[in-house]
């Protein structure tokens, strides 16, 4: 009986031995890669574990990542503009370990020899900027393409996209994308809501002011971000009829024969409604606008960065818009009080209502790295 019982105990061990090796087997024969398909549908393979994150003239993307996982810890290069959007706005506050990330790297052309120096996991890039993705491979660095324009100028569906490509590479977050999506478009519906109603001859134009100096004017024809937003709001873009993918230039003289009844200027311009008001830019007159006459120029918000393009703060703009250019349609909805849930509920991130009204009123020095 006894040699019985000392066989048994001598097959458990062995038993047990032999299960953790074969444990021990698996977890080493677990592949510490995987495959994502990137926005340009080539497929990548990029580290399970990721750690270090450069993007290479993704501006936004970087703001997107930070309120993502509420760290700027994984970024470790990045291009001038996404800085010089932090400096001025909320993102150098929440997370100021951005403001020491190098740049040196990503901005213009990628500097391989820097960029090799930060050790990057994986490099975020445009996805149609083919030779930057073969400079990255000739470097064995995976290079994950995001695009910014594949969804028609859509901010919010270009957020859902780019929040969803996050989850696959970090799928321990991946909760967020379901939050993100139905924040996003219980706003945009309820906007349409309020607005498909509004008769064509009543809708407001807009003349969206990209980009504004001395000598030159932008604005966005009918395929660029200014034209979703007017659309998503139940606006008129006076810019509709360019057909023009991008921004265009557009002459002082253009602008009258417009006669907008609001302007909404962008971050990419240092200029601010006072610039037109004084007519303080250039030779320009702007005094015979109805938009200035009747003071209805807005200065577009600057949250995690300069909200003309996709980004983490595309729901709590498209508020803005439509409460800037139809006040009366939008006046129970309480901006300063949906910007505080919307990170709050979304992000985990607490603002105070100073942090909030800081948003609304974004620093000329915003533009820094876009000047013409």
């Amino acid at each position: 009986m006894k040699k019985a019982i000392i066989f048994f105990m001598v097959l458990l061990c062995v038993a047990s031995l032999f299960a953790r090796g074969s444990k021990e087997a698996a977890v080493m024969a677990e592949p510490s890669t995987h495959i994502v398909v990137d926005h340009q549908g080539i497929e990548v393979e990029v580290p399970k574990k990721i750690e270090r994150i450069a993007l290479c003239n993704m501006y936004p993307l970087t703001s997107v990542i930070s309120v993502f996982f509420n760290s700027a810890d994984k970024i470790v290069a990045m291009s001038k503009p996404s800085l010089t959007a932090a400096q001025n706005g909320l993102l150098g506050q929440l997370y100021p370990e951005i403001l020491n990330i190098d740049t040196a790297a990503l901005t213009g052309q990628i500097n391989i020899e820097e960029l090799m120096k930060k050790n990057p996991d994986i490099v975020f890039i445009n996805a149609g900027n083919f030779e930057a993705r073969k400079i990255l491979g000739d470097a064995g660095i995976p290079a994950v393409g995001v695009a910014v324009n594949k969804w028609n100028y859509d901010c919010i569906e270009t957020l859902d996209h780019w929040i969803s490509l996050l989850a696959e590479l970090f799928p321990e977050d991946s909760d967020k994308v379901q939050t993100v999506h139905d924040y996003s478009y219980r706003i945009y519906n309820e906007i349409q809501a309020r607005v498909k109603d509004i008769p064509d001859d009543e809708r407001v134009r807009v003349f969206v002011l990209f980009q504004y100096s001395p000598t030159a004017m932008l604005t966005s024809g009918n395929r660029f971000f200014g034209q979703w937003w007017c659309d998503a709001i139940g606006a008129i873009n006076v810019g509709h009829e360019i057909d023009k993918e991008s921004s265009v230039p557009v002459s002082m003289e253009q602008v009258y024969d417009w006669n907008p009844d609001a302007i909404v200027i962008t971050n990419f311009t240092s200029a601010q409604p006072e610039t037109l008001y004084n007519n303080s830019m250039g030779s320009d007159d702007w005094s015979a606008i109805k938009a200035v006459k009747d003071r209805r120029v807005y200065k577009t918000p600057l949250g995690m960065y300069r909200s003309y393009t996709p980004g983490v703060d595309a729901p709590v703009s498209l508020l803005w818009w439509a409460k800037a250019i139809y006040p009366e349609r939008f006046e129970d909805m309480d901006l300063i009080a949906t910007a505080k849930d919307y990170y709050k509920s979304v992000f985990g991130i607490e603002l105070t209502d100073e942090q909030i009204e800081s948003i609304f009123a974004p620093p000329s020095e915003a533009a820094g790295g876009f000047l013409i």
